[in-house]
């Protein structure tokens, strides 16, 4: 971006400046610290509404505020799946940050990319408090922009050792194993059976699934799973006995409770009650709730994203933009 992009109204990042100036490890401190304010100060955040402009078509709003004047701002996003681009985000639009004491828009970003790189980045906050610190091996359950965040993200927080990827396609998932392998030199390995990739200690499920690729009987005592793929009502992507046998976290009760499909059927048939969800991750990060509690447990993370995520890592892309603007 120019000097005189920077020192106009507002700044405007484009997909491809994201990506420069989003880094994994930035974006995943940047998550962690915005979470850990979420649940600390309990400032009151709208829910996202989602309107539905036609069947799988849908148009969401997220508007919030991070702590200490530090932003506010808002998403506004359509998701409309689109066979043409396998492997690609399914979101558009952007996000709005406005300065906390004056009000006035500080910058626009690219809405995709924010999510893409953010979404894994909270996975990976969650990975990094919840697994266990000798969990080496992870399965990637998808194969789209986000299973590739995800490998990224996973990798900044545990030293893996192999990670098996499943999906629908067994062409489409060796062609991502083999893509992912060369990307983050870790041996990466493409298997047809859901049951195998469940052999692991970190699960990722990132799927666009209405019904579980991931059950409870398969998955082996001390694993971790971030359930990221089902973003609002309906689509479920982790059956019922492994939502019931987990020690359940969320990065937001409120969101949960409106949102989180798979906690929302278990409950609905009768087999929790609200009291299940242990925690919010930032609850988690401030030590006020354990996270783990034995090496046998299994830990879920439900992932609904989170508008303080947009904000904080808008927020860190503008600021080191202005702080390479400034070494220039």
């Amino acid at each position: 971006m120019s000097e005189n992009e920077l020192q106009s109204a507002f700044a405007v990042y484009a997909p491809q400046e994201v990506r420069a100036l989003l880094d994994d490890d930035g974006c995943i401190n940047a998550v962690r610290a915005a979470m850990a304010q979420l649940s600390a100060h309990g400032c009151p955040q709208p829910l996202r509404s989602i309107v539905e402009i036609a069947p799988t078509k849908l148009m969401g709003l997220m508007p919030g505020s991070l702590e200490n004047s530090e932003g506010f701002g808002a998403k506004v996003v359509s998701v409309f799946p689109d066979p043409r681009r396998p492997g690609h985000s399914f979101h558009r639009g952007i996000v709005a940050l406005f300065d906390g004491d004056s009000g006035r828009l500080e910058c626009i970003a690219d809405a995709g990319e924010v999510t893409r790189i953010r979404t894994a980045a909270a996975s990976a906050v969650a990975t990094d408090a919840l697994a266990r610190s000798d969990a080496r091996r992870l399965a990637v359950y998808g194969c789209g922009a986000q299973a590739a965040s995800h490998v990224r993200a996973i990798t900044r927080v545990r030293t893996l050792e192999e990670i098996l990827v499943w999906g629908r396609s067994i062409e489409r998932a060796t062609e991502f194993a083999a893509r992912m392998a060369e990307a983050v030199h870790v041996t990466v390995r493409a298997v047809a059976d859901g049951r195998e990739a469940a052999d692991t200690d970190i699960i990722c499920t990132v799927t666009g699934s209405a019904t579980p690729v991931l059950r409870g009987e398969w998955v082996r005592p001390g694993t971790h799973i971030n359930a990221v793929g089902s973003s609002h009502r309906g689509p479920v992507e982790i059956d019922h006995a492994l939502v019931v046998s987990s020690r359940y976290i969320v990065d937001s009760r409120r969101s949960a409770f409106a949102a989180a499909a798979e906690f929302l059927s278990a409950k609905e048939a009768g087999l929790i009650g609200e009291e299940h969800i242990v925690a919010e991750i930032g609850e988690v990060l401030l030590g006020r709730v354990p996270g783990r509690t034995s090496a046998d447990e299994i830990t879920v993370y439900k992932s609904l994203g989170h508008i303080v995520q947009d904000l904080a890592a808008v927020k860190y892309i503008h600021t080191r933009a202005i702080r390479q603007r400034d070494r220039r």
